[in-house]
């Protein structure tokens, strides 16, 4: 089956769309987006890895991780959850900040909402929209390689849906 995997910028409103079908119930596809065990596992594309910090999930938690390069390196980001509906949508303001969490002081923030569905077959459909506050910021972000780090990281997911 195809995933379906959209990556729609568009610099004027300073919005990107992402949505992307998974194989597996929604039930399955919340755990993995809002489990601090499972998330660790997918959300940092390779050779990165994941390593949480603080994991509160709850509106107006936080959560707290480093994206780890290969020589050890982190890259420290912070979420704060503003709104959840159990197994249906997500939101949160994020930005890049230090390892306890304070933001870098001139880091971009960004505003995501993530809305879960399912979908025929038993299977659920994920689109994200990621709001950014200026248009260097999206450019920095669409020019990047955030559209095949996303990609490889729901590849990950994707292989963990089936194993767990």
């Amino acid at each position: 089956m195809t995933n379906n995997f959209l990556f729609e910028p568009d610099l004027a409103a300073k919005k990107i769309r992402i949505s992307r079908e998974f194989n597996a119930p929604i039930e399955k596809v919340w755990k993995a987006f809002t489990d601090p065990d499972l998330l660790v596992k997918w959300i940092a594309p390779k050779p990165f890895t994941a390593q949480a910090k603080i994991a509160d999930f709850t509106v107006g938690g936080i959560w707290l991780y480093a994206m780890v390069g290969p020589e050890g390196q982190k890259h420290w980001v912070y979420a704060k959850f503003t709104a959840i509906e159990t197994g249906s949508a997500i939101s949160q303001i994020g930005m890049f900040c230090d390892e306890e969490g304070n933001p870098v002081t001139d880091a971009p923030k960004s505003y995501r909402d993530t809305k879960f569905s399912s979908i025929d077959g038993n299977r659920t459909k994920v689109d994200t929209v990621i709001t950014f506050e200026d248009e260097s910021t999206i450019k920095w972000f669409v020019e990047g390689g955030f559209k095949e780090g996303t990609e490889a990281t729901f590849t990950v997911l994707d292989e963990l849906l089936t194993s767990e």
